[in-house]
């Protein structure tokens, strides 16, 4: 009789919405701001998904703006954002580290200001674009990472001061065919990330990178055939300047813009000469002056650039590299 109830009350729970969600499965789900697809927005699509999924699950999202202020939460993992066309889906915000609210009389501080905010691990994104379009009033962060093991394929990040927040020492961080553009430290942070021919466009000059990579942490910023472009505006650009001490930042096989001051890199603060670890190895283009670089800088011989690949940067006891 108990076995009888129990079951009956399993049946009436299904009949009353408790049972699995009906996206609680691998296919994909449709996001199109003019409501063709199953959601209209992206955060609603992100909101159905299963906490700790164990397969893969796509949010295809069809070309449209999307106004929206994002987290993927650190519960999941395993899905992948694709835009149908990076340069026509746009999700895009426009807060800045200024704005005043009645909680936060001073501003609302750099680290809240992001479009989308990744904390869960394994999450992909393809074609698609993430933009601040804020005022230039201040810091304006469009992608905020806190996950492991993010891969970004064919994507823009569009902002001024402070474009990529790669924000947690450890995490690992893949770009591919990205193009990526700012002002001032428009990427920077404590992560570890790989940036595969990727574009890099520099609006002002000033500062490309601003690595705060931990002391322990052997690897901060590769770029590998990356291109460094600027606008009209930029003819004086810093490779990098450390955010903290230690930071690691590695231009390899790229192509440097004349923008690229022949000094390459700043010290932000005086002692940290004595710990940035800025590299290079076989760049090109006018922006390439190894002769000129700062002392403290230093150019990797083919040797040591050899043992510097996906799997070394990005060792862990979980063998983890990026597939695309």
């Amino acid at each position: 009789m108990k076995k009888l109830l129990l079951l009956l009350a399993i049946m009436a729970a299904t009949q009353n919405g408790w049972a699995a969600s009906k996206y609680d499965n691998p296919d994909t789900i449709v996001v199109a701001r003019d409501g063709t697809g199953e959601f209209r927005t992206v955060d609603e699509a992100i909101e159905v998904c299963r906490a700790f999924m164990d397969y893969h699950k796509v949010i295809f999202v069809k070309n449209g703006t999307y106004k929206e202020k994002l987290i993927i939460p650190s519960w999941v993992q395993n899905i992948e954002i694709c835009g149908e066309d990076a340069e026509k889906t746009i999700i895009t915000y426009d807060d800045h580290a200024n704005i005043k609210t009645a909680d936060r009389p001073k501003g609302m501080g750099t680290f809240r200001t992001y479009t989308l905010k990744i904390e869960g691990n394994d999450i992909t994104l393809k074609n698609i674009t993430i933009e601040n379009n804020s005022a230039r009033l201040g810091q304006a962060v469009a992608l905020h990472t806190e996950g492991d093991r993010l891969v970004f394929v064919g994507c823009r990040f569009i902002g001024h001061q402070d474009t990529v927040y790669t924000g947690v020492a450890g995490t690992r961080l893949y770009f591919k065919d990205c193009y990526i553009c700012g002002t001032t430290d428009f990427i920077f942070g404590p992560s570890t990330a790989w940036f595969e021919g990727c574009t890099i466009e520099s609006l002002i000059n000033s500062y490309v990178t601003a690595a705060s990579t931990p002391q322990d942490q052997a690897f901060g910023y590769v770029f590998n055939n990356c291109r460094l472009i600027a606008s009209g505006d930029a003819t004086k650009v810093y490779l990098g300047r450390p955010w903290r001490d230690y930071g690691y930042t590695l231009f390899m096989n790229c192509e440097l813009g004349a923008h690229i001051r022949p000094e390459g890199w700043h010290h932000w603060e005086k002692h940290r000469e004595q710990t940035a670890r800025y590299l290079e190895y076989n760049n090109r283009g006018a922006g390439y002056q190894p002769k000129q670089r700062v002392s403290w800088s230093r150019q990797l011989t083919k040797a040591e650039a050899s043992k510097i690949t996906l799997k070394t940067v990005f060792n862990r006891n979980d063998g983890w590299e990026p597939t695309i």
